[in-house]
């Protein structure tokens, strides 16, 4: 059984620590794969000055967990690891923590990728940016949509 960490926090995360966390005693572990989101300053020609995520309590993490168990059963991994902040964020602050560790690194990056391409599209959060022009919510972009395509067949 792999480990799977799910968190949908508020605070900040420690990537290294993270990394420590899910290695930690497994030494068949031979690639971890990182990917580390963070929020811009700008979006769709607009400036953005602050960023705030809604989610539902419950319904996130187990959506969260169930695209890791996906990934699980895709490939040969050792642990996964996913975090999501929610609330105000401001740009250059990390939003977004996916692990992967596997014996190899195509299966370490590939889970990473198939995480992150379910993650945008499919997982319950409302984002909502302040602009020069006020507040908008943001809507799944269509090049995410089609990043889900490569993972279907």
């Amino acid at each position: 059984m792999i480990p799977i960490h799910i968190s949908v926090q508020t605070e900040d995360f420690d990537v290294n620590a993270q990394m420590q966390q899910l290695r930690q005693g497994n030494s068949g572990i031979g690639a971890i794969a990182a990917f580390v989101g963070l929020v811009r300053d700008l979006n769709e020609g607009c400036k953005v000055s602050n960023m705030t995520l809604e989610h539902y309590a419950g319904m996130t993490e187990k959506s969260l967990a169930d695209i890791a168990e996906q990934a699980k059963m895709r490939w040969s991994l050792q642990g996964i690891s996913i975090i999501h902040r929610v609330g105000e964020l401001q740009p250059t602050e990390q939003i977004v923590l996916v692990l992967t560790a596997s014996a190899h690194r195509h299966a370490a990056f590939d889970a990473a990728q198939f995480i992150m391409d379910y993650l945008k599209s499919q997982a319950p959060f409302w984002k909502k940016e302040v602009t020069p022009d006020g507040a908008r919510w943001v809507d799944a972009r269509e090049s995410d949509e089609k990043a889900l395509t490569r993972w279907q067949a």
